[in-house]
């Protein structure tokens, strides 16, 4: 069994329990025929089951299907990659027949079981399997059967006898054209037409929907066909079928008309984009449309624009005059700019270095006689051949023609040279086609960097020196991809040392928690500063390691323990308290305990114990404050089981207010006595109570109590505040003569505070009170404090 793949030009053969996997190489013959040379790459003994199918998925790794319906995928170099299976069912009435097919969505593979079932997988990276609809009255392997893909779905064409079946998921089956008996069948490269073959002979070509028919041709040939293929070009209003008989190919189109060519030996057929392959075991030929460019330049006595441009350029090689003459036949038609582009466009399709310059040299030649020419396409297609005859080397062996390589776009080829390993020739395309380096180079040296390290021949140290001299400091390469294909292969130590010349400590942290060196990633997190790396990795350990190796190894890294300490303030209360223990902090266990207290009812308890450390941690002031607070809470446990106030966790400072606000005098006296409550903080709170209370008769008690270490301004200025300006009154007398002035002003006696001022001859207090007077009312006091103002400066 032979089978292929388009466009990479990959050929793999199945024989006696033999995996042969070959790359084509080619040398050119004719402009529309190629000649193989085979080099075989790999063959390898076959283990495994029976193969139904082989196929090429769209990156070039191979599908090996299997009668159970197991499917195997190998990469280039016969590496088993990964297996999936099509379904349980399967393995019980096995598979008959088997297709791999290509659509926008990846490569899929469809079968047919011996029970007469299709199912499909539309995309075998992101494996979804469908079991499509029986097809009525089917007994068997149908006659033929051919994949779809239409309107965003992928669906199986089933011929059985003279009916045809479209099988959906949702569509029922049933179009039936008018045929005797379908005996084979082929869809075109892009899925738009089908092409069926009968019993009779005939072959229908028509739109893949069955809507409309192309043609109608009777090829005289009643055995079933080998294969057949569609060949046609993009844009093509003559699309053709090649179908193929041992021996012998026949080309048919829309017209009545076939072509019939030999062939020697056993030959398969390829569809591609713009043509078809022809591939045995010496030969590999490109059938396709000659291309409209190349026909009107080549074919005989041909006066297009281009054929006479090339003429004038033959002619001015040989230094003729008939080269001004053929120049002027173009020019007098006004078509020398659509000469340039025929030649430009013809060499894009030929094959041949000789003819592809021939062309281009014509065209450069009529370019210089044109002044507004683009040129634009010029440099474009010399670009281009430049690459598409490097890759078409025998030494490399990608047959690519140019419509090809549009359709397939630079990156595709870049990732076929690399998934050959041919690192250098990716590289110089990359570097010739000015790909943006983490386009073209970088990606093209990490993947050589993923290849070296499965090189196992080689230590780590020579594998590592010699990644990081090649990669140096390429952009938009990580060492950590490389690094955890090192590891996968099973190389930890040449991963860690690649990781090592890995910039993003987010990079490598991760990969260092799955290869288990925990302390390496610990240790790279704290050097990078980044927080949430360091809580990734501790979380991570915490839920690796037992308690105690955990604790152990967050001590000997303090950033690491701070963090954690700060995540279990706000997380786990318990875990830090273990923390301190283990520490012997008793400072930070006696701040545990007394913020423990605020949280829970054992209040006491845990002041205790807070007392307990800090009396080990020998911090006298933290214990005597705690065991205060013991006190305050005993008294106003007390005070709130005798008299029912609500006072616990109240700061002394409150607990006096409260019950100063409440009239318990006597025990907020106490409270003062007891916790040695500074004078002036208790009469400036028991002043501030009794005045919210506007209780004027027992400040006046208060006042006349002692004498009042905070004075008696306080006194006025709270009555006022209290708006009660007449209490503020009685006390005016007893303030200080420093702060008469300011006392009778807060009263509004401006007469008293003028005397007040005068008395002291203070030019600041007269000038105060000089601003609180109104010249039109106060004229008087006025004159009377600017006299006593002039006097106070002159001496």
């Amino acid at each position: 069994m032979g089978y292929y793949c388009s466009f990479a030009a990959l050929t793999c053969v199945y024989l006696q329990r033999h995996l042969l996997l070959t790359y084509l190489s080619l040398s050119l013959s004719l402009s529309l025929s190629l000649s193989l040379s085979l080099s075989l790459s790999l063959s390898l003994q076959w283990k495994s089951g029976v193969v139904k199918q082989l196929g090429w998925t769209v990156c070039d790794d191979l599908l090996c299907i299997q009668e159970d319906g197991t499917v195997l995928i190998y990469d280039l170099f016969g590496n088993f990659k990964r297996h999936f299976s099509m379904g349980n069912e399967v393995g019980q009435s096995q598979v008959v027949e088997a297709k791999v097919f290509h659509s926008p969505y990846g490569t899929g593979v469809a079968i047919v079981t011996g029970a007469s079932r299709f199912t499909l997988a539309t995309n075998i990276d992101d494996l979804k399997l469908r079991r499509l609809p029986e097809v009525p009255g089917l007994q068997g392997a149908p006659t033929c059967w051919a994949v779809l893909t239409q309107d965003r779905q992928s669906k199986v064409l089933v011929a059985t006898g003279a009916d045809l079946f479209i099988l959906d998921y949702t569509s029922p089956p049933g179009l039936s054209p008018q045929a005797t008996s379908i005996v084979h069948m082929c869809v075109s490269f892009s899925y738009k037409y089908l092409a069926l073959f009968t019993d009779s002979g005939h072959l229908w070509m028509g739109t893949a929907n069955l809507k409309e028919k192309l043609s109608e041709v009777e090829t005289k040939v009643r055995n079933p066909p080998k294969q057949m293929a569609w060949c046609r070009r993009p844009k093509s209003q003559q699309p053709s079928v090649v179908i193929m008989w041992d021996g012998h190919i026949l080309v048919a189109g829309e017209c009545k008309n076939t072509i019939s060519y030999h062939l020697e030996g056993v030959s398969i057929l390829v569809p591609e984009l713009d043509g078809v392959r022809i591939i045995n075991g010496t030969h590999h030929e490109l059938l396709q449309e000659v291309p409209a460019s190349c026909e009107e330049i080549f074919k005989i006595a041909s006066m297009a624009p281009g054929a006479l441009l090339l003429e004038a350029h033959k002619e001015y090689e040989k230094e003729s005059q008939k080269a001004d003459e053929y120049l002027r036949e173009i020019k007098e038609q006004n078509l020398l700019g659509e000469a340039v582009k025929q030649c430009v466009e013809a060499a894009g399709h030929e094959l041949e270095a000789e003819t592809q310059k021939t062309l281009l040299r014509a065209a450069s030649f009529g370019k210089c006689f044109l002044s507004n020419f683009p040129p634009e396409p010029f440099v474009s297609m010399c670009r281009d051949l430049r690459v598409l005859n490097a890759v078409r080397d025998y030494t490399v062996g990608i047959p690519l023609t140019h419509t090809q390589f549009k359709q397939m776009t630079v990156q595709v080829l870049i990732d076929r040279l690399v998934y050959r390993k041919l690192y250098p020739l990716a590289i110089e395309i990359c570097r010739y086609l000015k790909t943006p380096e983490y386009q073209g180079v970088s990606r093209v040296l990490k993947h050589w960097a993923c290849c070296k390290v499965q090189q196992k021949e080689e230590a780590d140290e020579v594998i590592a020196r010699a990644i990081s001299l090649k990669l140096g400091e390429a952009a938009g390469i990580s060492y950590s991809e490389i690094a955890t294909k090192a590891y996968e292969c099973g190389r930890t130590e040449l991963a860690i040392k690649l990781l090592e010349f890995e910039p993003r400590s987010g990079e490598q942290v991760p990969l260092l928690l799955k290869m288990k060196r925990s302390q390496l990633a610990l240790s790279k997190a704290i050097e990078s500063g980044d927080t949430d790396l360091v809580y990734t990795v501790v979380t991570y350990l915490k839920n690796e390691m037992n308690r105690g190796d955990f604790f152990m190894t967050l001590r000997n890294q303090p950033v690491a323990l701070s963090l954690y300490r700060q995540f279990c303030k706000h997380q786990e209360q318990d875990t830090l308290k273990d923390l301190f223990n283990q520490d012997d902090d008793h400072q930070e266990l006696g701040n545990f305990y007394v913020k423990a207290s605020y949280k829970e009812k054992a209040q006491i308890g845990h002041l205790q114990s807070a007392v307990d450390e800090y009396n080990k941690a020998k911090n006298e002031f933290a214990a005597k404050a705690t065991e205060e607070e013991m006190r305050l809470l005993r008294f106003q446990k007390k005070l709130e089981e005798e008299k029912g106030e609500s006072l616990v966790g109240f700061s002394l400072h409150d607990t006096i207010r409260t019950l100063l606000a409440v009239g318990l005098h006597k025990h907020a006296e106490q409270l003062y006595k007891d916790f040695r409550v500074p004078d002036k903080r208790y009469w400036w709170l028991k002043l501030t109570a009794l005045a919210e209370k506007e209780d004027w008769e027992e400040i006046e008690k208060f006042a006349k109590s002692k004498k009042s270490p905070i004075g008696y301004l306080p006194f006025v200025e709270i009555c006022v505040k209290h708006h009660n300006k007449y209490e503020a009154k009685k006390y005016v007398s007893r303030v200080t003569p420093e702060q008469k002035v300011k006392a009778h002003l807060a009263v509004g006696d401006l007469e008293g505070a003028a005397d007040a001022a005068i008395e002291r001859r203070n030019d600041g207090e007269i000038s105060t009170v000089l601003s609180r007077c109104s010249p039109s009312t106060d004229r008087a006091l006025v004159e009377r404090l600017n006299r006593a103002k002039a006097t106070a400066a002159k001496k």
